[in-house]
């Protein structure tokens, strides 16, 4: 793409900020061009977000039934999913997997909880908990 194409089309999801792309100048080389996006941009990351939160919902509503415990919540509250926590708490999947049973999770010690409360920001209070019922509830 050449730098005078670049997208300027000032999306919302840029929160008005730039992001940086690589285009070709009038010399045929690549130089970083700042975008405000471009509007099928836009729309790409509105829908994954809404399925995001989808997600999120859904599993608010396992939990809640007790299927999960509230770590499969705060994992897609975060926007991670199992591959993302796993990365950012040096857990093996199948460790996580085994931490989302209920059961299983009530009994986990300080120091594991320490590493997902660090992995996804939140406190341990909140991440043996469910937030109130008004915006997952449906």
């Amino acid at each position: 793409m050449e730098a005078n194409n670049v997208p300027q089309q000032n999306i919302s999801t840029y929160a008005n900020n730039k992001k940086a792309m690589y285009a070709t100048n009038e010399n045929g080389k690549y130089t970083v061009v700042s975008s405000t996006g471009w509007e099928v941009e836009e729309i790409a990351t509105k829908q994954a977000l809404a399925e995001l939160e989808r997600l999120a919902e859904k599993a608010y509503r396992q939990v809640v039934a007790g299927e999960f415990s509230p770590l499969y919540f705060h994992m897609y509250e975060r926007r991670m999913d199992l591959q993302t926590l796993s990365q950012a708490t040096g857990f093996f999947k199948w460790r996580i997997r085994r931490h989302l049973k209920p059961a299983i999770f009530s009994r986990l010690p300080t120091r594991l909880l320490a590493r997902y409360t660090e992995a996804l920001g939140i406190s341990a209070e909140t991440l043996c908990n469910l937030p109130p019922l008004e915006k997952y509830g449906r």
